[in-house]
């Protein structure tokens, strides 16, 4: 997280919100030979204190997590370069805006008939998202062949202690430079994840 109070003021609740609306993230831990990191989407609790995910059963994290142990989410949002000319400011330097939210726990693993409702639960969540689109649902497979997919996949629970969010959007400058500095960064035709930053540096997070 970034040391910047400045860029750590937002409410528990809007990074709550920001983990739901992504939904995916890498979750690092220590492993017996050295940092662990799996990119992995999730489903967040509804009161945002646990999650569960699954993984490959060949992922070297399920070996390290024979036992429960502390591991981190970390969910990323927009991000992207901002050039001190965009400022109309003089004495600037370059920087590097973005979101980034960490979730800090217990990681352990689950019984294996915690994966059928969670695979289901996690379809469902990103399904939802598609409509009007009719969802997804596994009685679309057969069943012998989903069996054998979830033989390879093994479910995980994350107990969340801990939630801090950095959103880095410019608000150590002024007013007029932050909003001059979206609108580089919108009209710079770099991509749809340069926009989504500036629409948020038109409108940071309200503090706590």
């Amino acid at each position: 997280m970034h040391p910047n109070p400045a860029f750590r003021r937002t409410a528990g609740a809007r990074n709550i919100a920001f983990v739901r609306a992504r939904s995916f993230g890498i979750l690092t831990l220590a492993g017996p030979d050295g940092p662990l990191a799996a990119h992995i989407p999730f489903v967040l609790n509804p009161e945002g204190t646990a999650l569960e995910a699954h993984l490959v059963r060949s992922n070297p994290i399920w070996a390290a997590i024979a036992e429960p142990v502390p591991a981190l989410m970390i969910v990323s949002g927009p991000d992207g370069y901002v050039s001190p000319d965009w400022y109309g400011m003089e004495n600037q330097v370059p920087t590097w805006n973005y979101v980034a939210v960490h979730l800090r726990g217990t990681l352990h693993r689950q019984d294996v008939e915690a994966l059928a409702p969670h695979a289901a639960e996690l379809s469902a969540q990103f399904e939802g998202r598609l409509l009007p689109k009719k969802p997804w649902t596994e009685d679309k497979m057969d069943p012998e062949a989903l069996a054998r997919m979830r033989r390879m996949i093994v479910p995980l629970r994350m107990e969340i202690a801990a939630i801090d969010g950095t959103w880095k959007l410019n608000q150590n400058k002024p007013e007029a430079a932050r909003l001059a500095a979206a609108d580089a960064i919108a009209g710079s035709g770099i991509g749809s994840e340069l926009e989504t930053l500036a629409a948020l540096m038109r409108d940071p997070p309200a503090t706590e």
